[in-house]
C-alpha cells in the first residue's frame, strides 16, 4: 500500500481542514507544512500573511452587549484578538488573523444586530504581531 502524506484543503468559509492525500496526489496551494507526530504533516495556513485589524466603534456601543455579542461572533472565525470599551464611549476592536477572515468577521459584526448601534467604523490595518491567543473581552 502507498504510504499516505497531509495536506490542506479549504472548507466552507475560507478555513481549512487536514485532507490525507495518496501518493501520487498533488494538492498545490500548500506553501509550507511541519512535520507531524504520525510521521505525517500538519495542515499549515501559511498560503496568506497575517495581518492586524483595529477598528474603533461609536454610536450606542457600550451598555448593549456589544462586546459578549463580538465574542460570540469570533467563534466562527479563525482570529485571535480583544474587544474593550473605551473611556470615551467607544469599543476598540483588535484582531489578528488572514486578511479574508478579518474582512468576514468585520462584515458579521456589521450584519448582526449589532450593525444599527454602529454609527462609525475606524479601521486600521497593519502587520500581525502575533501577541493574541484566542478571542477575549477586556475590561
Amino acid at each position: 500500500m502507498a504510504a499516505a502524506k497531509s495536506g490542506c484543503e479549504p472548507s466552507a468559509g475560507g478555513r481549512h481542514r487536514n485532507k490525507t492525500l495518496r501518493a501520487g496526489e498533488e494538492f498545490g496551494f500548500i506553501t509550507r507544512s511541519l512535520p507531524g507526530i504520525d510521521g505525517g504533516f500538519l495542515c499549515g495556513q501559511w498560503n496568506m500573511k497575517r495581518q492586524r485589524l483595529q477598528v474603533f466603534y461609536s454610536g450606542r456601543v457600550q451598555g448593549v452587549g456589544f462586546r459578549y455579542t463580538v465574542k460570540a461572533l469570533a467563534q466562527g472565525f479563525d482570529l485571535a484578538g480583544v474587544v474593550r470599551n473605551l473611556p470615551d464611549g467607544r469599543v476598540e476592536l483588535l484582531v489578528e488573523g488572514e486578511p479574508t477572515e478579518l474582512d468576514a468577521f468585520r462584515k458579521a459584526i456589521q450584519d448582526s444586530e449589532l450593525g444599527h448601534f454602529i454609527r462609525h467604523e475606524e479601521t486600521t490595518w497593519t502587520e500581525a504581531a502575533y501577541e493574541f491567543r484566542g478571542f477575549e473581552i477586556v475590561r
